[in-house]
């Protein structure tokens, strides 16, 4: 494999890739024995077609498509590696030569690492971040458990209020005529939640156990259903029951029922210990982010657009796989959001940049400070990452490739970058500049 790099314009770069006539006739052989037991000709069992065959009846070039992929594969990569130059984007590629007895010539236009001018990253001034713990605070935490440790209690002698759940049979009915999803029977529905539509609860407000209703509600203009969107409608609903929360006494003994601790006191300092150490993490990020905000506006660089390109799509992708996750389909959220594949890769452009423009500079810093990942600081990485699986270290490291050890004393040391400018910042009580 031979290599040539034509610089271009933007921080981009065209590679001119040869590959060896031998190693093409090893990817055509390849491609062949790969398909060729989906091809049939009179006269050959199936998968037993000789390959000159194939070619004489559908043309030389019926294997060359995947024969170029698989070069094209096996060979991008290593010989980006052996020009030295830092490859950011995914490559455009053009096929200039292939025949068989030839060489494979191909050439990828790729984005290339910017070059990182710093300005000041030491004596930056952040915001002094506030750490301190309200008893606001502490009483929401203490209620939320009490809620969450509410008796639910059948009413009799009243009607349904705001925050009661009823027990309900509903069926929704468009123009008079029911329809499809719109029923349901012995539903719990907690009013003033807001899960049904509209007023749909609001109406339900005074109503007593054993009462028919009609609720008339209209439909969100965006309701994922379309043959619903902006349509009103007439839901009939019967209420079983009522129930309402019956809140457990703040005391001691609520105490002992929801924690470890003997008294109410001991609780509530407990949930004030976790809520301050909370509050220093978020103030460790808050000033983190602004420290490395600033000194990402004070370096200079010019990010080719190819590179922003591909950022973009990761991002896509990882937030495809994280709405798969949630058992609903990619395709099927865009549907229900309104959104378009192109209007999302726009909305999430800034954040790519952002992400693009941190990382080149704190690997900057990392280069200008000779910041390295010790192996006991990779180490430690590790078991941080087998502890939740309850996996031995050692073995885990094991089973990591070198790439992907790699891939984590670099996310190490761009933590120490930013820990070094976070170390050397200023805390102000209102917002300054840099430090003269």
């Amino acid at each position: 494999m031979s290599v040539q790099v034509e610089t271009l314009e933007k921080n981009m770069a065209k590679f001119t890739i040869e590959v060896s006539e031998d190693k093409v006739e090893q990817a055509i052989q390849q491609a062949y024995l790969k398909q060729k037991g989906k091809i049939r000709l009179p006269g050959f069992r199936k998968g037993k077609v000789p390959r000159k065959m194939i070619e004489k009846m559908y043309g030389p070039d019926i294997f060359f498509e995947d024969a170029a992929n698989q070069l094209i594969r096996e060979n991008w990569m290593p010989a980006a590696d052996e020009s030295g130059i830092s490859v950011v984007s995914r490559p455009v590629i053009d096929i200039v030569q292939l025949e068989q007895g030839k060489p494979f010539i191909f050439t990828a236009e790729a984005a290339v690492k910017p070059e990182v001018t710093l300005g000041e990253y030491k004596g930056i001034s952040v915001m002094k971040a506030d750490e301190e713990v309200t008893d606001e605070e502490v009483n929401r935490i203490v209620e939320r458990e009490r809620e969450q440790n509410a008796r639910m209690l059948v009413v009799e002698d009243r009607s349904a209020q705001n925050g009661d759940t009823v027990v309900i049979d509903y069926e929704g009915f468009l123009d008079g005529e029911a329809f499809e999803g719109g029923k349901g029977e012995n539903h719990s529905l907690e009013l003033g939640s807001h899960s049904f539509i509209d007023t749909f609860e609001e109406q339900l407000i005074g109503k007593n156990s054993g009462d028919e209703t009609e609720v008339q509600v209209t439909f969100p203009e965006e309701y994922h259903v379309r043959e619903l969107a902006g349509k009103p409608a007439v839901f009939r609903v019967k209420i079983h029951e009522i129930r309402a929360k019956e809140l457990p006494e703040l005391d001691d003994e609520f105490a002992q029922d929801v924690s470890e601790y003997d008294t109410l006191e001991e609780y509530r300092g407990h949930i004030r210990e976790q809520l301050q150490e909370k509050a220093k993490e978020e103030a460790k990020r808050i000033k983190e982010d602004e420290a490395v905000g600033k000194v990402v506006e004070l370096a200079s660089m010019d990010i080719p657009e190819a590179m922003i390109d591909t950022q973009v799509e990761v991002m896509v992708e990882d937030f495809a796989q994280r709405i798969q996750s949630q058992g609903l389909g990619f395709e099927q959220y865009m549907q229900f959001s309104g959104l378009t594949p192109d209007k999302l890769k726009e909305q999430m452009r800034p954040e790519a940049v952002a992400r693009i423009e941190r990382s080149l500079v704190l690997e900057q810093i990392v280069k200008v400070e000779n910041i390295e990942t010790t192996e006991d600081e990779l180490k430690a990485e590790v078991a941080k990452m087998a502890a939740p699986y309850g996996m031995n270290a050692d073995k885990m490291m094991e089973q990591m490739s070198e790439e992907d050890r790699e891939s984590i004393r670099k996310d190490y040391a761009l933590q120490k970058a930013a820990d070094l400018i976070v170390e050397h910042s200023v805390e102000v009580e209102e917002a300054e500049g840099i430090e003269e």
